[in-house]
């Protein structure tokens, strides 16, 4: 089958080409060797050139830098083995994988030595489901390019929506799975409900313009977008490019729930969640009030458990601190620091007392010293001192003469006298 068209029926093995008609003259009397025949096979096969073939692929087997393949025809129990370079299978739009249907732009090959025939492709492409994907994937690689699925673009869900959009088909399953779980959830949330069809001509264009309408709805905290389960073909709206580029550039957070967990269209990779249900999306849209109450009663329990061991733990460490003496007992051991003052005290006062008598011994010593070298106590003994009338202190006779008027300095007084003789001694002091 070439091009959507079947292949006209090969000729049956009766009507094979003879050798004869390869240029080999045999009978049975003059027989042609084994290798000779083989030649000629190979050689009629390579005539036959490069030819175009429709199959499937039954066996899929990848080496280092080959692999190597069992095509089987689609409609008759007919295989052939075939190969390739690794370089045809990377060029390839989607990856190959067995039962996969591929045209193929094959050259046959037929080793003498083996007796065998196989193909060698230099070209493989997919078609039916396999060109479909192979289009789906071009179209996500494109759009990964702009960065529409970087992880950065994604938008945190609100803990607790006050109202759902939700978009879906009328009266399906998935809008019965997406109300009845959020609604058993969290009875308190409402929804805003688009019903739109999920697949068909126009199915992509509706489920757009309802994206549109819910972001525009200040009331809305979150998008639902989803569908039940079903074929590729049946999915495709939901990898629509103007679909993605909406969701891309909508203001609220979407979540995705298209099919079931295999499924895996376009929207799922823009949206800012996917989930893998549509019963899955209720439960990644609303927390469980059970669940939120349970928790909150367990974070109640543990604050109480917590405060209970802290006042606990204080008490005892108060109670330790007040059964010690210094508490139990405060005025306990001021008796001793009492004595201990008083005993410094008395050992002060006895220091200070006795530093205070030594201090005063010290200074009658020195008084008495002092009174023994001074003039007074000289005078006191008879002796005088006699001044001129300017104050000069009178050493010896020759200081003074006859007539001249002195002050004798005595230790109760002054008497005035003047002098009448001055008599020298004439041997010279008395005391050399």
């Amino acid at each position: 089958m070439l091009g959507g068209h079947r292949a006209a029926p090969r000729e049956p093995l009766a009507h094979a080409p003879t050798l004869h008609r390869v240029g080999l003259d045999t009978s049975a009397e003059h027989p042609a060797p084994l290798r000779v025949v083989s030649q000629a096979i190979g050689s009629w096969l390579g005539r036959l050139g490069a030819v175009w073939i429709e199959a499937q692929v039954a066996e899929l087997t990848l080496r280092q830098d080959r692999a190597w393949l069992t095509l089987r025809d689609p409609v008759v129990d007919m295989s052939l083995r075939a190969s390739c370079s690794r370089r045809v299978l990377d060029s390839m739009p989607v990856p190959l994988t067995e039962g996969a249907q591929v045209v193929v732009h094959a050259r046959p090959s037929y080793y003498d030595q083996r007796g065998s025939l196989s193909l060698h492709l230099d070209l493989i492409r997919p078609v039916g489901l396999g060109e479909l994907l192979a289009r789906l994937e071009q179209r996500r690689r494109l759009l990964a390019a702009e960065g529409l699925f970087a992880a950065e673009r994604k938008r945190l869900l609100p803990f607790l929506p006050e109202r759902i959009g939700l978009v879906t088909g009328a009266a399906s399953a998935a809008e019965h799975d997406v109300l009845e779980v959020t609604r058993r959830r969290w009875p308190g949330v409402r929804f805003r409900v688009e019903h739109v069809r999920v697949q068909g001509e126009g199915a992509a264009r509706e489920v757009i313009e309802a994206v549109r309408r819910l972001d525009a709805d200040a009331a809305v905290d979150v998008i639902v977008v989803a569908r039940g389960g079903g074929s590729m073909e049946d999915l495709l709206p939901f990898s629509d490019e103007g679909l993605v580029r909406a969701v891309s550039a909508a203001r609220t957070p979407v979540v995705s729930a298209i099919g079931h967990e295999p499924d895996n269209p376009i929207l799922d990779l823009v949206a800012d969640v996917r989930a893998a249900t549509p019963s899955d999306a209720a439960k990644q849209v609303v927390p469980d009030v059970a669940e939120e109450l349970r928790g909150v009663r367990q974070a109640h329990d543990r604050v109480r458990r917590a405060a209970s061991q802290h006042i606990a733990r204080e008490a005892h460490h108060l109670a330790a601190l007040r059964s010690r003496p210094a508490l139990s007992a405060p005025h306990a051991g001021l008796a001793a620091r009492r004595d201990e003052v008083r005993l410094i005290w008395a050992r002060a006062d006895r220091g200070m007392t006795h530093r205070v008598e030594r201090a005063r011994d010290e200074v009658r010593h020195q008084l008495a010293r002092a009174r023994t070298l001074s003039p007074l106590a000289t005078l006191r003994r008879g002796y005088a001192v006699l001044q001129t009338s300017t104050g000069q202190v009178l050493a010896s006779v020759a200081a003074t003469t006859v007539g001249a008027e002195l002050t004798v300095r005595m230790h109760d007084g002054r008497l005035g006298v003047r002098v009448d003789a001055n008599h020298p001694d004439p041997a010279g002091d008395p005391d050399e």
